[in-house]
């Protein structure tokens, strides 16, 4: 059985192998509706979530009282900045709004802008207090912006969701970050297939209990004077990636997967080599543009 609804700006789908009935309807739709609620608490789209409140507490400059949800999300994207030497950055807000619409112009951002954006970027100004699980931003007009970890932690909480009520044979499909619990009857796995770019080398997948996430340039990019760039943006420059590439992780969780598919695209296949050994991660397909060619690098974590 598959259902599908709206949400964080994308499909959002529930497959479940089982047959249809009360409790398995009843069971998705608590699901979804776990998926709505957290995204009013990380959704950087609605003025009235709880991210976006947060965000505007940067003009006062006062500290807030964060939800379990957030204030864990937050922790564990500081935790992965300084795990990777900063190319996972959760403060980029005004670099990825300004970015949007450039895209949209197809024009190259100005450079006043730019710099602006980034004045008011950086995990310097996050600051957390676990005892007293508050956030303070430090510079003014900050734009907090989880879309490289929400899906993934949201997927997880849907079926979360689905395994309480010992529904376990299912998977979210969240715009294509896949959260799998246990495999259908009679199989080792749900078959997979990575989405995005496609290569030779890239396998078809069997997996259960785990979570996939993929990302590139291969739907978001803009393109000037024949270069290419990323909705993915370098926390040090500010500038979308031009290095057209994929990476797709396989992870215990989707706040990881999800994550690190992002954060590798930063670092490139060779630092995500060393930096990989430090995480969860058990598996990095990684595809680059390089002239006419694409070339294909995995590591795989026994």
């Amino acid at each position: 059985m598959t259902y599908s609804q709206r949400l964080m700006g994308t499909e959002v789908k529930i497959v479940l192998n089982y047959l249809k009935s009360k409790d398995l309807e009843d069971v998705v739709e608590e699901a979804f509706l776990e998926g709505k609620r957290l995204n009013l608490i990380f959704s950087d789209y609605l003025a009235n979530s709880e991210l976006s409140k947060f965000s505007r507490s940067s003009i006062s400059g006062e500290k807030v009282k964060l939800s379990n949800e957030l204030f864990e999300v937050l922790k564990y994207c500081l935790n992965l900045s300084s795990l990777s030497n900063g190319s996972f950055d959760p403060t980029l807000g005004p670099l990825t709004r300004l970015w949007r619409i450039s895209r949209h112009q197809r024009l190259f951002p100005e450079k006043s802008k730019l710099d602006n954006s980034l004045s008011r970027s950086g995990v310097k100004y996050l600051k957390l207090d676990e005892l007293k699980q508050t956030g303070l931003l430090l510079t003014p007009n900050m734009v907090l912006d989880l879309g490289g970890v929400a899906k993934g932690y949201i997927a997880d909480r849907m079926l979360e969701v689905l395994m309480k009520s010992s529904f376990s044979r299912s998977f979210i499909d969240a715009g294509g970050d896949l959260r799998i619990g246990d495999s259908p009857l009679n199989s080792k796995g749900w078959k997979i297939e990575i989405g995005g770019k496609t290569h030779q080398n890239l396998p078809i997948l069997q997996l259960a209990n785990c979570a996939v996430a993929t990302s590139g340039d291969a739907v978001q990019s803009l393109e000037i004077n024949g270069t290419h760039y990323s909705h993915i943006i370098d926390p040090k420059t500010g500038i979308g990636l031009t290095n057209q590439a994929q990476a797709t992780v396989i992870a215990p969780t989707g706040m990881e997967a999800d994550s690190l598919a992002s954060t590798f695209l930063v670092t490139g296949f060779e630092k995500a080599s060393a930096l990989i050994k430090k995480t969860n991660a058990a598996h990095l397909y990684f595809l680059e543009k390089r002239g006419d060619h694409t070339i294909f690098n995995e590591i795989h974590r026994d």
